[in-house]
């Protein structure tokens, strides 16, 4: 049996076809969602459905929620200028699975000796601007105790 793409075989039964199509929507709207919404409502939120003009979000808290259902006429209009056919917005709290986590542990801040701060940041300050690394260890030690 020759090996297929999962692209193939997702589009050649009727229903799976229609899901491929459904998903590949909602990562379009999600994409767009991304460019109209500020950032951090972005990364605490994500596009969870659409069906019938109604996109749904789902926010990981209620403060989220609150603000962006504060700018759902907006965000609809903005949807509309990028093409979607969007009519109405519905916003549900549901804390993703990283952020059900997160909240669960209490997020206790990192324990790194004084020592091992400046030494740090003497490593931060030798790596280029543009360093992921830099920026994980200017945080590193930003937020540690």
């Amino acid at each position: 049996m020759a090996a297929r793409s999962l692209d193939a075989y997702l589009n050649s039964a009727d229903g799976l076809a229609r899901l491929s199509a459904h998903a590949g929507r909602l990562v379009k709207l999600q994409r767009v969602f991304e460019q109209i919404a500020p950032s951090y409502l972005a990364a605490s939120s994500r596009v969870a459905n659409f069906k019938s003009g109604k996109v749904v979000i789902h926010a990981d808290s209620g403060a989220v929620a609150a603000k962006l259902r504060q700018m759902l006429p907006s965000l609809v209009d903005e949807f509309s200028l990028k093409g979607a056919e969007v009519t109405e917005i519905l916003v549900k709290v549901q804390p993703s699975h990283a952020a059900a986590q997160h909240k669960g542990r209490g997020n206790p801040s990192p324990s790194v000796g004084v020592s091992a701060k400046g030494d740090l940041q003497r490593l931060a300050d030798e790596l280029p601007e543009d360093s992921p690394l830099k920026e994980a260890l200017e945080r590193l030690v930003k937020h540690s105790r």
